[in-house]
């Protein structure tokens, strides 16, 4: 098993035919992906990559059996694409667009919250990487030959930091379930305690690694519901140790605004609650690799 994705899911790509999304759609395709078309408004009927071209999602959705959708859609017209995959039956949306305004991502948060918990779309990102279960499908812009398959689930902000993870696994001979990039803006779909719930109730994750940084609560909630609910080792790498408060750090939900929100405050947090810490980022697969020799 894996979670959110595996090669039976049917993906479409909104944003399909610009210049961003047939690259990355192609490279999805390559990987073995099951895309079925995609979405770009006006150009309904057409064939692009050699996949159906829709007008709207929800005729993806019906003519196609839509499950999953990748937004590569400009940061103004991003938010107004998320809802219409939500609305249109779509029950994971991943957003790479980077940029899209704050006050349209509060939108989407409440347009969400409309929603059924049990029928609510889930979405991940903006300006994430992406998710991967390695050998059956890629929903995003990861390079996918560094992932290989096999029983560690990953979880982070930052993509890059994701990628040296799953490099310095597949180094030592360990593989990923799936790796899922929630993003850095102030505000995105999903948190590390959402996939960390999944990760658990997934049968093939033996140990789950997250990846945060400075800013925010998102990390130390995560631990909270490892120590509550999690039966399966959590190693986690902080990033920002070294960074000034309040100034901003790359994501623009890196930056320090109160008590527990620095990196050395959250790697203390997570100790005390039972998470196993990376001490840098070189470290994370040997990290990894030790819990893995003691299960």
């Amino acid at each position: 098993m894996a979670i959110l994705i595996d090669e039976k899911t049917r993906i479409i790509v909104q944003g399909f035919t610009g210049k961003i999304g047939t690259f990355h759609a192609q490279e999805m395709i390559e990987y073995g992906s099951n895309v079925v078309g995609g979405v770009t408004p006006g150009k309904g009927g057409q064939k692009h990559l050699g996949l159906p071209v829709f007008n709207t999602v929800k005729e993806a959705v019906q003519q196609v059996g839509a499950e999953a959708s990748i937004v590569f859609v400009p940061p103004a017209f991003a938010a107004d694409s998320i809802m219409e995959a939500a609305d249109a039956g779509i029950r994971y949306c991943v957003a790479i667009t980077d940029g899209i305004p704050t006050q349209d991502m509060m939108t989407v948060k409440n347009f969400l919250r409309r929603f059924p918990k049990e029928e609510r779309m889930m979405l991940t990102g903006p300006n994430c990487a992406g998710t991967i279960s390695p050998e059956r499908s890629m929903l995003g812009i990861m390079p996918g030959h560094i992932y290989v398959r096999g029983n560690v689930g990953v979880v982070g902000r930052s993509g890059t930091l994701g990628y040296e993870a799953a490099d310095q696994m597949r180094a030592l001979g360990i593989g990923i379930s799936t790796s899922v990039g929630i993003g850095g803006d102030p505000i995105i779909g999903s948190s590390h305690l959402d996939v960390l719930e999944k990760l658990e109730q997934d049968p093939e994750t033996k140990v789950a690694l997250m990846i945060g940084e400075i800013g925010g609560p998102m990390e130390v909630d995560a631990g909270i519901f490892f120590k509550e609910n999690m039966t399966k080792p959590l190693v986690a790498y902080i990033a920002g140790l070294t960074a000034p408060e309040g100034r901003r750090m790359g994501h623009a939900g890196a930056i320090i605004s109160s008590a527990g929100e620095s990196a050395a405050e959250k790697v203390a947090l997570l100790k005390e609650l039972g998470v196993i810490i990376s001490p840098t980022p070189s470290l994370m697969g040997q990290t990894v690799a030790e819990v893995l020799a003691r299960m």
